[in-house]
């Protein structure tokens, strides 16, 4: 699962042609608004589909739900309360 963002090469300042959401190699969403928005609607996507987080990245989605989000953040693994001492 990823968030992409195509806009042409070379050109960062100029806003990306399309943002959108890619689950197991398919395109789910695209033409969201900003990459925030994007972000969330993986979040929503991956609660309404019930899909567990990708193993390599379980931490970092975990401290994003937890820290940024605000979703459940009475249930917080060590490592991730560890990250929010520090922050």
């Amino acid at each position: 699962m990823a968030v992409f963002v195509i806009r042409e090469e070379g050109d960062s300042l100029q806003p990306p042609h399309d943002i959108g959401i890619v689950i197991e190699g398919v395109k789910v969403l695209n033409r969201l608004p900003s990459v925030a928005h994007a972000c969330a609607m993986l979040f929503g996507l991956i609660y309404v589909l019930n899909l567990s987080y990708p193993g390599e990245l379980e931490h970092t989605f975990d401290a994003l739900q937890k820290l940024f989000m605000e979703i459940e953040p009475k249930k917080m693994t060590r490592k991730v309360l560890s990250l929010s001492v520090k922050l």
